[in-house]
């Protein structure tokens, strides 16, 4: 038995040499294993996300869980894509700041627009963070209240820009559906 095999022994993925992502509404059939374009079982979704499949739009910065800057949505809740394997995700569908975009028109989310308007961003790296955690908010609660809007957002932080301008982004599309 090889080392990677030892390491999948009595887990879900034991004998599975791929795992399969659905990410944007694009199926990722990935290898399990070291090299170019596979996914190591030590490798977490953020890394995944951005060194394998090039979405680079899902920021790391404490990589710790600690920053909120790395949530994407997997299976229609907000999760810390830092402090998530890649493997532990296999059978999921994720969504990224970038497959929030209108796929035919390129138009860009009615919340992602409201960021710009409302100025909700200044250097923008915490952004996509922001409004990934904001998008799973409203896709359950398409009508937060100003406090569920906050509690939300309570895992994200930025260093640039008071949370003011955020709240107010996402109260000016709630209401309005998904």
């Amino acid at each position: 038995m090889t080392r990677q095999e030892k390491k999948f022994s009595g887990s879900a993925l034991e004998g599975k040499h791929h795992i399969n992502l659905t990410v944007n509404g694009q199926l990722y059939e990935l290898a399990i294993g070291t090299g170019a374009g596979k996914v190591n079982p030590s490798d977490t979704l953020s890394f995944t996300l951005r060194e394998t499949l090039g979405l680079t739009g899902t920021k790391v910065s404490c990589d710790s869980g600690a920053c909120g800057g790395c949530t994407v949505i997997m299976d229609g809740r907000a999760v810390l894509s830092c402090m998530l394997l890649s493997i532990e995700c296999d059978e999921k569908e994720i969504t990224t700041i970038e497959g929030l975009k209108n796929p035919k028109t390129g138009e860009l989310d009615p919340l992602q627009q409201s960021f710009i308007d409302h100025t909700a961003f200044q250097c923008g790296f915490c952004t996509p963070g922001m409004i990934m955690s904001s998008k799973a908010l409203l896709n359950d609660n398409p009508s937060p209240t100003e406090e569920e809007v906050k509690e939300a957002l309570s895992g994200n932080f930025c260093r640039c820009i008071s949370h003011y301008q955020i709240v107010r982004a996402v109260m000016a599309v709630s209401g309005k559906g998904k």
